[in-house]
């Protein structure tokens, strides 16, 4: 979707070189096993990610266990189609891999081992996904190459985090404006207005950042894709679903739209945005949040939270009320928002993938298959018991506070701590029938863990999570979410080719539209450039899609 120049080839080559010394370098290095015959796996993920010590503390737990471990390789310098193209170029590859926005690019270059032959013979991995979520998975030649690491409930859906987007908002301007209803787009940047114009600054005397954009690359959905939920649509990625007409629609051209990005300019106009929104990087972004300095944005809580809040916690800045929750924003009252879904939304676009230079399928696969047990899927989420949570008497995990202080130390983590983050995951309750799979979807430990300025808030408004502040609905059906075919378009359709240059389109012209002079002269400029994309073959696939997986569920109604 989202194409960029190649970088230079000196860049590239250094960057590829790199990636592939992480991760294991020479096939004849495949395989091999350390003293005491632990096994040594390689992956790349081609998204952004830390790395942990080679010495990890709960790595080597975890291979005393399995009998293997994984160096991990993450994304950087490039984007994620640029580093997989080099990497196909170069016939090499890890172990393990997930291309992100590449993973057709992978596909189609044979890169990846069929994985259908052997998943019944491994229970773990057969029992991570109903067969409905399999057979979703068969790409054209009907096997299955990447196994989503997300998206699978066992048990009972706990659920406490949002982990999707939302305008967020910091607490300290709803708690120095009294706590006030704010459900609209209106409503919520006259907030903001207000506040910065009584609060310019935080109590160090560093100016504040009223609203912030990032626009970087493929994230910006951080942008462009707020119409749809304003006008209270799910998370479809790519279009709105009539649910009643079960017939695809292009948010990018709605009423709402226009009315949505000619906020964002008036905002823009009175210094409310952030000038710095269209040339910032991800990670400039990420350390301009993590001052506590910007009052609000729409993103994606897994795109910030999780470093953004450890830095925050770490510099005692939710003392002064710096932390983020959602509010339920949409275009006008009376609009049942639905920024957040119950279950979780599967994506079969990419996945954990093995290729073709892994000399040990069935070990890889069987180190999948033992990450999912329950022993060490504790491990690699809750973390050693008495060092990092403690369990009462009803047999329920909890962490002290010093233990969640612990966890949110960089170095920490990086010593420690070894989540296995890219591999396959539950999320909903253990196999106790007690806990949840992760500490932070663990009702009471989720909310003992709040800052003291979250749980004020909440209180105020009758919350005890993150998705009360939402509300849940119920996941609009079985072609649910859409974005996960789009993502997988390529240019050899005309929708494939529509979609490539709508996103290209975008990425150009809307911050534009938002730093105009002349809003209504640059939004109809932008209109003309965008239908020439001609968006109704994108439209037509889209449709084609929606109706095939109807028709495909109906055999497991």
């Amino acid at each position: 979707m989202k194409r960029k120049q190649m970088l230079a080839l000196g860049l590239t080559t250094a960057v590829t070189a790199s990636l592939l010394a992480g991760c294991g370098g020479e096939k004849k290095d495949k395989g091999k096993e350390e003293e005491g015959g632990v096994k040594e796996f390689t992956a790349f993920f081609a998204v952004p990610g830390t790395e942990i010590n080679d010495d990890n503390e709960i790595q080597e737990k975890i291979a005393e266990i399995t009998g293997a471990k994984c160096k991990e390789t993450w994304l950087t310098g490039q984007t994620a189609e640029e580093a997989i193209g080099t990497m196909i170029a170069g016939g090499e590859y890890p172990d393990f891999i997930d291309g992100s926005d590449g993973a057709a690019q992978l596909y189609e270059a044979g890169a990846l081992i069929p994985l259908d032959d052997y998943i019944d013979d491994y229970p773990n991995i057969k029992e991570y996904l109903t067969e409905e979520q399999w057979d979703k998975l068969r790409k054209e030649d009907g096997h299955i190459y990447w196994i989503p690491q997300f998206g699978s409930i066992h048990g009972e859906e706990k659920v406490t985090v949002h982990n999707d987007e939302a305008f967020w908002i910091q607490t300290r301007v709803l708690e120095w404006a009294g706590y006030p209803e704010v459900k609209t787009m209106d409503q919520y940047f006259e907030l903001i207005e207000a506040y910065q114009e009584a609060n310019p600054t935080m109590e160090d005397g560093t100016e504040n950042i009223p609203y912030t954009i990032l626009c970087d690359d493929w994230r910006y959905f951080c942008l462009e894709n707020a119409p749809m939920f304003l006008d209270g649509y799910p998370n479809d990625g790519s279009v709105m679903v009539d649910t009643e007409k079960l017939q695809v629609m292009d948010y990018n051209t709605s009423e709402t739209a226009v009315k949505y990005f000619k906020k964002l300019n008036e905002e823009y106009k009175k210094g409310i945005v952030d000038p710095e929104s269209f040339t910032q990087t991800y990670d400039e972004y990420i350390a301009k949040l993590s001052t506590g300095r910007v009052l609000g944005m729409i993103d994606q809580w897994w795109n910030f939270a999780y470093s953004v809040n450890d830095s925050l916690k770490q510099q005692g800045l939710h003392d002064q009320g710096c932390d983020y929750v959602p509010l339920p924003i949409t275009i006008e009252e009376g609009i049942q928002n639905q920024w957040h879904n119950s279950g979780a939304a599967f994506n079969v676009s990419s996945g954990l993938g093995i290729t073709v230079s892994c000399d040990d399928v069935e070990g890889a696969l069987q180190f999948i298959n033992d990450l999912l047990g329950q022993e060490v899927h504790d491990l690699r989420h809750w973390g050693v018991e008495g060092v990092d949570y403690e369990v009462d008497e009803n047999g329920e995990y909890y962490r002290t506070d010093d233990m969640r202080l612990q966890a949110s130390d960089t170095a920490y983590k990086a010593s420690h701590l070894c989540t296995y983050s890219y591999f396959p995951q539950y999320s909903g309750t253990s196999r106790d029938g007690v806990n949840a799979m992760k500490p932070e979807n663990q009702p009471k430990e989720a909310f003992d863990g709040l800052n003291e300025d979250v749980k004020k808030c909440f209180e105020a408004y009758g919350a005890e999570t993150y998705v009360d502040m939402l509300g849940t609905n119920e996941a609009p059906g079985p072609w649910y979410p859409m974005y996960s075919f789009s993502n997988t378009m390529t240019t050899s359709t005309p929708g494939g080719m529509a979609w490539t240059k709508m996103g290209e389109i975008k990425h150009e012209y809307l911050p534009k539209v938002v730093m105009a002079e002349d809003f209504d002269k640059a939004w109809d400029e932008y209109m003309k450039v965008y239908e020439d994309c001609n968006p109704q073959a994108f439209l037509d696939e889209m449709q084609e899609e929606l109706e095939r997986r109807l028709e495909a569920h109906k055999k497991y109604e």
